[in-house]
């Protein structure tokens, strides 16, 4: 039986497939939810190095994640849950440490999120958060697979 389940968004429709699954597993084992969403800005602060002035673009880019995380703070409350959310501003490491180092903090005991199915030679360059995630959470992980 879980009683902490954690769920990384990210904007996508997998993650959405995927918060909905969590929704409904914690509906089922009664069971606490916490959603989060990764924002890692170093990729501006390294372009911002350069002279541009980005605060427009990282101000969009929260403005942005703050909204997925309102969107699936009303869904899971419109299910009877009342979530806990987070907006994580990365520290410059790989998004599934974040992730699994949140939910370790937290201690969740599943976490439960979407995967895109990347193959070949796109999985080997970009990786895969949930994979990494994977192989470093100390908890059950639920991988969900978009339709």
């Amino acid at each position: 039986m879980f009683k902490r389940i954690l769920v990384p968004i990210d904007g996508s429709d997998t993650a959405w497939v995927a918060l909905n699954k969590a929704i409904d597993l914690a509906k089922d084992q009664g069971a606490r939810l916490r959603i989060i969403e990764i924002v890692d800005l170093g990729p501006l602060f390294r372009a911002s190095l350069s002279g541009v002035n980005l605060a427009d673009i990282e101000q969009a880019i929260i403005q942005d994640c703050q909204k997925d995380l309102a969107r699936a703070e009303s869904l899971a409350r419109a299910a009877g849950i009342v979530p806990e959310t987070a907006l994580i501003e990365g520290s410059g490491r790989r998004i599934s440490d974040e992730i699994a180092d949140d939910a370790s903090r937290w201690s969740a005991d599943l976490i439960v999120m979407g995967t895109h199915g990347r193959h070949g030679i796109e999985r080997f360059v970009l990786g895969s958060v949930a994979e990494g995630v994977a192989r470093t959470a100390t908890m059950p992980v639920m991988l969900i697979r978009s339709a």
